[in-house]
């Protein structure tokens, strides 16, 4: 048995510095042990006792008559490292410490939790600063909660993993109150040794549990999550996330448009997406989708009966499938007729959708031959019953009659108890059905059902970086100037505008002459990120007048940028087309992504973009493509020339390629804009922007 299933499904258990006082925090765990039926050996240790709660107390570590395979320390932070050194020395498999002051404290914290971590050895900790973890599959509290007093736990199948210790109290609660049973519940905290990673790759070999649930604050190490996250989907266990922290700039201080549009947030929906992960909007969807999901049940579509006695109820809840994309067709004829035969009387609306039973809803029968119907049904992929004023006299009459219908169908079938009524929920969720007080919460877990059964096979593997290009070798530290980043792009098949570098007038006109036609005039500098922003961009220019028109820009960008700029570019003026934004981002936690969006100078404004973890493929970038709101316009809106689609993803996977191949060295890069031509035109770079390391 490895130590992670030692730690969980312990033994023996010592509790360190244990209390006689079952009300004090440190008499809790051992109280909470022998309430919930712990079968193991229990050693309290504490110098002060010779006995708690009838078990022998000792006096140290050294004194225990065995190795525990787990050790619960309730000590503040200093003696808990000592505790830590001392168990580690006796081969103590892991140990769970409770005590704050550490990392979260500050810099005298932090060094007590590297001490921590040199005094573990070979053992493995859970925290430190942590509430600890239950075990309900076998009945193991190891945790000071005050949750735990309750006389009841339920058992199910659902795995929480928290980076926060309070939220395993919050969600163990309300779980009690609706019915909602747990296999783990598991609060990793500062995460000094183990961190969610080790426990989702832990829990997809698990029998007991079939969804794991986590709430993130961030990731230390995005590689091995990768990697837990899909052995978790190989194994057909859903993965949910409840990340907060959703209100971070991001990279305020990024130079490019891109670092302000991949803020960390957005890649982490990015991230998750790719790996099949679902992320819980609200904090309600992170017990609500898991329930839903541990079901087991299948949608096949996103059409959806909805059975109601009660009106107003019905429209409510069509409203949010409706927001939330699904369809709630009218019931077929055949179906119609199905039900039209269960003599449900002539009050009864069997022509629509919401299907209202009127008075017929009070009788069990009726319901439960209804709701078949509807099941077997070839017109729906899932069915939502309302349950009414009657759930909270009578909670067994939609419950009995959804627990007897469930056989026989996969597809899901959840309850909507309106008004609230915990007693029907309780007996609706605990007898194999779903049951939610918030409209709120069926449309979200049916879009879960609906996306973990749409996920493809393909799946995000880990970004690797490669050796550097001979290119490479010849980049210049730091932010290169517009010519320099398209030169680079050229060089991995990038398609770039054709364009001089001039430094005066009598320079400009003759390359406008060499380049035909109008032009545009750009300033050139390495320390100016936005030229348009200090006037450094004029378009439609000829060579009669371009030596004037630089002079001017030379003097009205230098009154903005405090230097005056000494070259400038002359670059052939390409129209027509859509523009899109194509940029490459370095998340210090996820690592490095690829940004897709509305380009030009209204990216920012707009924020019509997509994010992918590197590298991406040919496959990747069309979706990427067809993911954008304004995909439209590049496909032939309303009468509109279709763009050139095949050349931009030869672009995307092109510009791709460029950030792995440059690896470390690479911090920003972006085109802005990327201009789509028509439909066999190809694509070109008309602005470009990079920062080497």
């Amino acid at each position: 048995m490895n130590q992670i299933n030692r730690l969980l499904s312990p033994s023996s258990v010592a509790v360190i510095g244990a209390s006689g006082d079952a009300r004090k925090t440190s008499g809790r765990p051992i109280a909470f042990l022998r309430k919930h039926g712990f079968q193991g050996r229990l050693y309290p240790v504490n110098p002060r006792y010779e006995e708690i709660d009838g078990l022998r107390c000792y006096a140290s570590v050294a004194e225990l008559p065995e190795v525990p395979d787990v050790a619960l320390i309730l000590l503040g932070p200093e003696r808990a490292n000592q505790a830590v050194a001392e168990l580690s020395a006796r081969g103590c498999a892991a140990a769970i410490v409770l005590a704050g002051g550490y990392g979260e404290t500050g810099e005298d914290g932090l060094q007590r939790q590297q001490a921590l971590d040199a005094a573990r050895g070979q053992m493995r900790i859970l925290g430190p600063n942590t509430i600890g973890l239950v075990n309900l599959t076998e009945r193991i509290t190891l945790s000071a909660s005050g949750a735990l007093d309750m006389d009841e736990l339920l058992a199910g199948r659902i795995a929480v993993v928290s980076q926060s210790g309070g939220i395993l109290g919050a969600l163990l609660s309300r779980g009690v109150s609706a019915g909602i049973g747990f296999s783990k519940l598991i609060s990793t905290s500062n995460e000094v040794d183990l961190d969610v990673a080790d426990f989702v790759d832990y829990l997809a070999d698990d029998p007991a549990t079939s969804v794991i649930a986590l709430y993130l604050e961030g990731l230390r190490d995005s590689e091995k999550f990768t990697r837990a996250a899909l052995k978790a989907r190989a194994a057909g266990k859903p993965v949910v996330v409840y990340k907060v922290g959703r209100s971070e700039a991001g990279a305020h201080a990024a130079n490019s448009h891109t670092g302000a549009l991949a803020g960390a947030d957005n890649l982490y929906s990015a991230y998750f997406r790719q790996l099949g992960v679902i992320r819980a909007e609200t904090f309600a969807d992170l017990l609500d989708i898991p329930f839903a999901l541990a079901s087991g049940r299948v949608m096949h579509g996103r059409r959806v009966a909805i059975l109601t006695s009660t009106g107003g109820a019905g429209t409510l809840i069509a409203d949010n499938l409706g927001v939330a994309g699904f369809e709630t067709p009218t019931p077929g004829l055949d179906t119609a007729e199905k039900l039209r035969a269960l003599d449900i009387g002539d009050q009864a609306v069997l022509d629509r959708n919401p299907i209202d039973l009127t008075l017929a809803g009070l009788q069990p029968e009726l319901m439960r031959s209804a709701i078949r119907i509807l099941l077997d049904s070839p017109d729906f992929d899932a069915v939502i019953s309302v349950v009414g004023s009657s759930g909270v006299a009578q909670p067994h009459l939609m419950a009995d009659a959804i627990r007897d219908s469930l056989a026989g169908s996969d597809k899901p079938v959840l309850a909507y108890i309106s008004p609230h009524a915990p007693s029907a929920a309780q007996r609706i969720n605990g007898s194999g059905g779903v049951a939610f007080s918030a409209p709120e919460s069926c449309a979200s877990a049916l879009s879960a059902m609906a996306s973990f059964a749409e996920q493809k096979g393909g799946a995000l593997s880990p970004a690797a970086s490669t050796s550097s290009t001979a290119f490479d070798l010849q980049l210049p530290a730091g932010q290169l100037d517009e010519e320099r980043s398209k030169r680079l792009y050229a060089s991995f098949g990038i398609p770039v505008t054709r364009e001089r570098v001039v430094h005066d007038g009598e320079q400009a006109a003759l390359a406008a002459r060499e380049l035909g036609g109008q032009v545009v005039l750009k300033v050139l500098s390495e320390r100016i990120a936005h030229k348009s922003e200090v006037g450094g961009v004029a378009l439609g220019l000829g060579a009669d007048g371009i030596g004037e028109r630089l002079e001017r820009m030379r003097d009205e960008v230098g009154g903005h940028v405090g230097f005056v700029p000494e070259s400038f570019l002359i670059q052939e003026m390409v129209v027509g087309g859509q523009e899109l934004i194509l940029g490459f981002h370095r998340d210090p936690q996820l690592g490095p992504a690829l940004l897709l969006g509305m380009g030009g100078v209204t990216a920012e404004l707009f924020q019509d973009t997509t994010l992918r973890l590197l590298p991406v493929d040919h496959d990747q970038a069309h979706e990427m493509l067809r993911e954008l709101r304004t995909f439209p316009l590049l496909d032939g809106f309303r009468g509109m020339p279709k763009g050139d689609i095949e050349a931009a993803v030869a672009c995307i996977v092109a510009f791709s390629d460029m950030a792995m191949q440059l690896g470390d060295r690479l911090v920003e890069a972006e085109i802005n804009p990327l201009l789509v031509r028509p439909a066999g035109r190809g694509v070109v770079a008309l602005d470009g922007l990079t920062v080497i390391a």
